[in-house]
């Protein structure tokens, strides 16, 4: 597959280890790490809360910013912001108002997501996106095989040495990988285009153009439903990331330092379906492998809910799930809403769906923790919950969309 990617999307790829190696080192300790500087489960679901709503702000300029400064200039600023100066001001962090800094700074993650979504698949054939996607997730599984070292790190200095380590690798490693990718990208076609007229434009006419937009969304159908899926994909993940690591520490009483081993399981499972199965799949069936994928989720939630504690068994099968599941569903997910979108409006479109997206997840870390405080084991049934309207919607959308399809054939027959 990488061999037949050529452009901005190969020069993305070849330096995406460079994030996603530390990313993997950190993310599974973030929230024990910030337990340990006595930052409460409550004040962690707030922390994440309050990045989500900052985002909403963020995603809300960044079609504007990302067609009014170009897509490279605007990714190469904005990523240095929101991951190099917050994994430095995570590496220093003390107590709860670092935590709180560290999350508004990286809320403007948005801006650079929109960049990087609109190099990927701008100059891409449709036909490639979903190929584009499935690469990236391999970067990513080989990334997460890296994660055990994090473990290491942690059982040889301590849990915050040995985070505040790997913040401080992610920082250098992050930023040297912004600057190679903007020396090895190039601006994309209709990014000198929207530069160009956005050029003569001020932000009234932005919002002008947001509200237009906003309507012709409203008219789409399989867009909404589709991009409904996807919010309730995201929900979800929002929770499992902030509180899958407490729960299995405090409430199925797992080592710290044993927690590292489960996303080179995660990785290793992964890497196995994208070597002897991926390939073999066919772009026609993309709603089929989401249903799939969805499944396996389904049921790592409910293998987490009725596990016992020390039962590293039953966890490790809802970790190979869990990754099956995200492995089917999240590039095809990923590449549906991609291919709904047209070229000329893909950064204001994109920038209207991420703000309602965490319009709806922003309350997910409040909801996760008060739940958590109540009952551990509510913020996995709530999981379990949104998988399950999501395969509703899921049905629906495929039905519309197969509808369509006929419609099209008939009048093109006629």
């Amino acid at each position: 597959m990488f061999k037949q990617i050529r452009g901005n999307p190969r020069a993305c790829m070849v330096v995406e280890p460079m994030f996603i190696i530390p990313y993997s080192l950190f993310v599974t300790y973030a929230s024990l790490y910030m337990l340990e500087l006595g930052v409460n489960e409550q004040q962690i679901g707030i922390i994440t809360s309050l990045g989500l709503a900052v985002q909403i702000f963020s995603s809300f300029i960044s079609g504007f910013l990302t067609d009014r400064m170009g897509r490279k200039r605007a990714l190469l600023i904005f990523d240095m912001l929101s991951w190099s100066v917050a994994t430095l001001i995570w590496a220093v962090s003390q107590n709860f108002w670092f935590f709180v800094a560290a999350a508004i700074v990286n809320a403007f993650q948005k801006v650079p997501h929109i960049a990087w979504t609109c190099l990927l698949v701008e100059d891409t054939e449709p036909k490639q996106r979903s190929m584009v996607y499935t690469v990236l997730q391999f970067i990513t599984v080989v990334g997460g095989l890296f994660a055990p070292v994090g473990g290491l790190m942690v059982n040889k200095m301590g849990l915050i040495s040995g985070v505040r380590l790997m913040y401080l690798i992610s920082f250098f490693s992050m930023t040297s990988m912004f600057i190679i990718r903007h020396l090895m990208t190039h601006e994309t076609t209709v990014g000198i285009k929207k530069r160009r007229e956005s050029s003569n434009m001020n932000l009234k006419h932005t919002l002008f153009d947001y509200v237009k937009t906003g309507r012709n969304l409203l008219n789409n159908y399989p867009l909404l439903l589709i991009f409904s899926i996807y919010v309730l994909f995201q929900f979800q993940l929002t929770i499992q990331n902030t509180y899958l690591s407490i729960y299995l520490t405090e409430k199925l009483t797992l080592s710290k330092s044993i927690l590292g081993v489960f996303p080179a399981i995660s990785s290793v499972c992964m890497l196995f379906l994208l070597i002897f199965v991926i390939p073999r799949f066919r772009e026609e069936f993309n709603f089929h492998y989401i249903a799939i994928g969805f499944s396996f989720m389904m049921v790592s939630c409910i293998l987490v809910l009725t596990a016992k504690s020390g039962n590293m068994t039953q966890i490790i099968f809802s970790t190979i799930l869990s990754s099956a599941g995200l492995l089917l569903s999240t590039p095809y997910l990923e590449a549906t809403v991609a291919n709904v979108m047209e070229d000329d409006s893909r950064a204001n479109v994109s920038s209207i769906l991420q703000v309602i997206l965490l319009l709806f997840i922003s309350p997910a870390g409040i909801i996760g923790g008060v739940t958590y405080k109540i009952d551990p084991r509510i913020p996995f049934l709530l999981m379990l919950g949104t998988m399950i309207v999501s395969m509703v919607l899921l049905s629906f959308t495929t039905k519309l969309i197969n509808r369509n399809e006929d419609v099209k054939k008939k009048l093109i027959n006629l």
